[in-house]
């Protein structure tokens, strides 16, 4: 039996993603035409038709979409082994870390602590959005990901911490002696956003209390928090580490702590048979 040609799985690969022969063939600087010579190549030695056309695009066959599932894993262990091989024989040795770009930058710091600055390290250090996080963290671009909320999916994900959640905002805010209900209710808020884990939690509170909020700004970001609880603004409903220096200086002041709402940190990772060792190091600081 013939050797599978992995030139073909590519160009298979590259349609499959396109789901456009002549996309795909110009990403890969080839003719359409030997571009689709090369996937009938690749049937014939399957002995499976891969695509089917639906109108202008091409669609994966059932076929298809176990050729892609294993073409996909494939690939991903050849980059594992490149990224692994390169980068032990690299100086200085590389830490590339995601976060999410809403997340604690005080948190990220405290990750990061047991290399930064040390001889040798190089940290490299990529904020974003969760979807382009965990792409990059599958095509091994990434060693770990930082977020508040685990994904689902092939993951694995490491709870480093578990943060309390206060009432936090200038001292002129807390002025007077009254319960958390009337601190809720008297005073505006700045919230975390609705689809946030963090905000079902306050919303569950909420109602425990019966409350009805004023709510100044609800945001997806705990540094925008952070400025506009620094403004005045409102009480803002975060952990007090993401405005630690804020609460040492005086500027800002934690008030009541909302019980039962903490906010938990994750490092997320997928599994590798050569796991970078400086990831070992934080992971086991953390």
């Amino acid at each position: 039996m013939a050797e599978l040609n992995y030139h073909h799985l590519r160009y298979f690969r590259a349609v499959a993603r396109e789901g456009h022969l002549t996309r795909a063939a110009a990403a890969l600087n080839l003719a359409p035409s030997a571009l689709s010579a090369q996937i009938r190549a690749l049937e014939d030695r399957l002995g499976q038709a891969l695509f089917e056309r639906s109108g202008r695009r091409l669609v994966l066959t059932e076929a298809g979409r176990i050729a892609l599932a294993h073409a996909e894993v494939i690939f991903a262990a050849g980059e594992e082994m490149l990224a692994t091989l390169r980068q032990s024989g690299q100086s200085p040795r590389l830490l590339r870390v995601g976060a999410l770009a809403t997340l604690s930058r005080n948190f990220q710091l405290a990750f990061l602590r047991p290399v930064l600055g040390r001889a040798g390290v190089e940290v490299v250090l990529r904020s974003g959005g969760m979807a382009e996080l965990l792409r990059d963290l599958t095509a091994l671009d990434l060693d770990v990901v930082l977020t508040s909320e685990p994904p689902s999916g092939p993951y694995v994900a490491h709870r480093l911490a578990e943060e309390p959640v206060s009432l936090v905002g200038r001292p002129a805010l807390f002025a007077g002696r009254v319960g958390l209900a009337a601190r809720l209710a008297g005073a505006p808020l700045i919230l975390p956003a609705p689809e946030s884990g963090l905000r079902a939690g306050f919303e569950a509170l909420r109602e425990r209390l019966g409350v009805t909020p004023q709510i100044a700004a609800e945001v997806d970001d705990m540094a925008m928090m952070r400025l506009l609880a620094r403004e005045g603004v409102g009480l803002a409903v975060l952990p007090p580490i993401v405005v630690r220096d804020e609460l040492a200086s005086g500027e800002l002041e934690e008030g009541e702590r909302l019980p039962g709402l903490v906010q938990p940190f994750h490092a997320v990772t997928l599994p590798r048979r050569f796991p970078n060792p400086l990831l070992r190091e934080v992971l086991r600081a953390g």
